[in-house]
């Protein structure tokens, strides 16, 4: 689960099981032109600092635990995230697919929340 770390139980968030968050970050990776099946830390030998992408701490992160991320990375992640629904396939009848857009506008609704409150986001 990632949820704004303000204690309040009311605050927007959006889960996965561990294999549903894995699946999501595998689509984000690939959206941003890389497999995270290839990287350091997900089974591969490639570097983080090898790509670019704003989504690093998103997708360079512990399923669970590990630290917050602060509302300036937060924010910095917002954008692409975005424009990601903007630019959503036209044809999004593939099941799978319409998970990863659901999933993906509950997650910038959790970012634009801690931005505008100035918490960070917590992975539990």
């Amino acid at each position: 689960m990632l949820f704004p770390g303000d204690g309040d139980v009311a605050s927007p968030d959006v889960s996965w099981s561990f294999t549903g968050f894995g699946m999501f970050r595998r689509w984000l990776a690939r959206t941003e032109g890389f497999a995270l099946a290839d990287m350091d830390g997900f089974g591969g030998e490639r570097r983080w600092n090898d790509v670019s992408t704003t989504l690093t701490p998103l997708l360079h992160h512990p399923d669970d635990g590990g630290p917050d991320l602060a509302p300036d990375r937060c924010a910095a992640m917002l954008p692409r995230l975005e424009a990601l629904l903007d630019g959503r396939p036209a044809d999004e009848s593939d099941p799978v697919v319409r998970q990863h857009l659901d999933d993906l506008r509950q997650l910038v609704a959790v970012l634009r929340y801690c931005v505008e409150k100035d918490v960070g986001l917590v992975f539990g």
